[in-house]
């Protein structure tokens, strides 16, 4: 049902390769996706490996099944124009409060301003109908700023209605808040198994709650390939004599005191306790997670960071994990390590 999908996550998660890569999967079969970015940062043309996105949509890539994706930079002084041209038709009179830097000015120091016309612009976008009345985008993907301000990002429309009681800007923040507290509307947040990201993540989805906001599912990113064995090396430390005789029966140096067979096991012993350990906290992080009561999905670490064929390879993973959940109708089903994790653009 969600046609806009909100992804943020503290930086360094790897958000803007998710959203890129949930563009993807939703244009998938056909559909056409819009991907805006809210932040200037030009994440989303360097993951695209295309030029500088401009301020006007875009088709950057074609999903599996000619699917397509278009892009947006949305930037809040165009933005702003295109606001009081909609709503004041002050055309010419627009341009020139840019030249004089009042538009600049106004997006600078009016708090909340920017976030209210990055928000509405993306709204915008989900509601636009065709000649025939169907909607130009079958889903609209927003590379949001971190899980810290999400919140207030997304709820600044009802500061402004509550501000402006009556006429267009009231009527504009109204019609925005009522399309992102609605089912239209999913917030994704995305994190890795670290102590700091997992508590952004609690916090958000805390404070998304309390603003009555939707906050959709959890993607836990970059998750490393489970080890062969994990259990075992709990309880390795007592097994150094046994682990350098099976080095020795392996060739790997003679069976006798102070050998290599010897030598090699104490750095391996250090090894498996810093990935033990590091197993045993990522346990708890899971299961952190899980008590939110989200759909979590977890997505696997691309060592070489993210290509083209990588992001694509995401996007795959994504809808697979989307569709199992959609089939067995599970909610909060953690799902593998299935996809790439890659770099954090």
């Amino acid at each position: 049902m969600s046609r806009l999908h909100v992804v943020t996550g503290k930086g360094g998660t790897g958000k803007t390769t998710v959203a890129a890569a949930l563009a993807l999967a939703l244009a998938h079969g056909g559909r056409r996706t819009l991907l805006v970015e809210v932040e200037g940062r030009q994440g989303i043309a360097q993951l695209f490996e295309t030029e500088p996105l401009p301020y006007e949509e875009r088709k950057i890539a074609v999903s599996h099944g000619n699917g397509e994706v278009y892009a947006l930079a949305i930037d809040a002084e165009r933005a702003l124009l295109d606001y009081l041209q909609m709503f004041y038709k002050l055309g010419s009179a627009g341009r020139a409060l840019k030249r004089l830097g009042a538009i600049d000015f106004a997006t600078t120091i009016a708090p909340g301003l920017r976030d209210v016309l990055l928000t509405g612009k993306a709204c915008e976008a989900v509601r636009r109908r065709d000649k025939r009345q169907r909607p130009v985008y079958d889903a609209v993907v927003m590379d949001a700023p971190p899980t810290g301000r999400i919140a207030r990002f997304l709820g600044v429309n009802e500061e402004v209605a509550g501000l402006a009681k009556v006429g267009p800007v009231h009527n504009q923040a109204q019609a925005v808040m009522r399309l992102l507290k609605s089912p239209e509307t999913a917030v994704h947040l995305v994190t890795l198994l670290e102590e700091m990201p997992v508590q952004e993540t609690v916090d958000g989805i805390e404070e998304l709650r309390a603003a009555g906001l939707p906050a959709t599912s959890v993607v836990v990113n970059m998750v490393r390939q489970q080890l062969p064995g994990e259990d075992q090396l709990l309880t390795a430390e007592g097994r150094a004599d046994e682990i350098a005789r099976a080095f020795a029966r392996a060739g790997l140096g003679g069976a006798r005191r102070g050998g290599r067979a010897e030598r090699l096991v104490a750095p391996l012993l250090e090894q498996g306790r810093e990935h033990a350990e590091r197993v045993r906290l990522e346990r708890g992080l899971r299961a952190e997670l899980s008590a939110q009561d989200l759909p979590v999905r977890e997505l696997g670490l691309l060592s070489e960071g993210v290509e083209l064929a990588g992001l694509y390879g995401l996007a795959g993973a994504l809808r697979r994990q989307w569709q199992t959940a959609e089939t067995t109708g599970t909610a909060a089903q953690p799902a593998g390590t299935s996809g790439t994790g890659g770099k954090r653009p």
